[in-house]
């Protein structure tokens, strides 16, 4: 995918993207601080972990935090203790910490680049993020940063990652879904979305394409991890089915007005797309190389 030109393009236009997001963002994804949202969360955290059980952490440090999907559930749960929640996007930590003060859960916040954290030495026991590697311009640089305030001990994981071979296949159920798209509005009965009547929106949509920045191999995330000094490294896949249908789901939804999709196909929606995560979870994910799959999980220790 095109890069834009400069780290400082980048930054900028994630941060522009990103603010412009954050009010929908959690409707948009599906995101959920219940019960469900807190299985998602740990499943993948054990993935990314090998292990049965996520934590307890003592002090934690999420990278590109957005509204707080990940830090939310993980406190929720009691995986963490002492959260800190990070990201380039000012109005993705307002939507955090509406979100924490609704559950009533404490986070420090921090508007800050993965590239310099403003953070002592040793002061995290985790370090992790979902779905933020493939928006940092330097990646280097970030995992010396996530080495350098790691405790020894401590570990760095990261879900989320777009595979190069599954960010090319998510191409296809996105170009069925907008040729589809017109039949399916006038089945469930909605309008075309237009985009020109919401300014910010607009903005939001052109500035979409440049925000991913990288597609990875499971060898590029293992590099990164392991010239950052971490041991115990493991690259993971996940969701093939699950993300396929996810995508189309989410492409035609993005074509219609939001209040005019009825509740029974969001249902409809959700449901198919947990049943096929079971599929690919316990059919597909045992069985095909880690470059197969749409996600990519990782993680690494810092030595003792």
């Amino acid at each position: 995918m095109p890069a834009p030109a400069t780290p400082e393009r980048i930054k900028d236009v994630n941060e522009r993207y990103h603010d412009v997001a954050a009010e929908n963002y959690d409707s948009k994804w599906g995101i959920d601080y219940g019960d469900i949202g807190e299985e998602q969360v740990l499943a993948k955290m054990r993935k990314a972990l090998g292990a049965k059980e996520v934590g307890p952490f003592g002090d934690s440090l999420e990278i590109g935090a957005g509204t707080g999907y990940f830090t939310l559930n993980l406190l929720k749960a009691g995986a963490i203790s002492n959260a800190t929640a990070t990201d380039i996007s000012p109005g993705m930590l307002k939507a955090l910490k509406e979100n924490a003060e609704r559950l009533d859960l404490k986070v420090k916040t921090e508007v800050t680049e993965a590239e310099s954290l403003p953070f002592d030495d040793q002061s995290f026991d985790l370090v992790f993020g979902h779905a933020v590697l493939h928006h940092i311009p330097d990646l280097a640089e970030a995992f010396s940063e996530f080495d350098r305030v790691l405790r020894p001990g401590g570990r760095v994981a990261f879900c989320g990652e777009p595979s190069r071979y599954g960010d090319m296949l998510a191409a296809g159920p996105k170009r069925a879904a907008l040729l589809t798209a017109p039949l399916w509005r006038r089945a469930i009965g909605a309008s075309e979305r237009d985009y020109s009547e919401d300014q910010a929106d607009t903005n939001g949509h052109a500035l979409e394409t440049e925000v991913d920045v990288h597609a990875f191999s499971p060898g590029d995330l293992r590099d990164f991890v392991e010239a950052a000094g971490f041991d115990s490294v493991r690259v993971k896949g996940e969701e093939l089915l699950a993300n396929m249908h996810g995508w189309t789901m989410r492409t035609l939804e993005a074509t219609a007005v939001p209040e005019e999709v009825p509740w029974g196909w969001r249902k409809f929606a959700f449901r198919s797309y947990r049943a096929l995560q079971k599929v690919d979870n316990a059919v597909l994910e045992p069985y095909l190389p880690p470059q197969a799959f749409y996600n990519l999980v990782l993680s690494g220790r810092k030595p003792s």
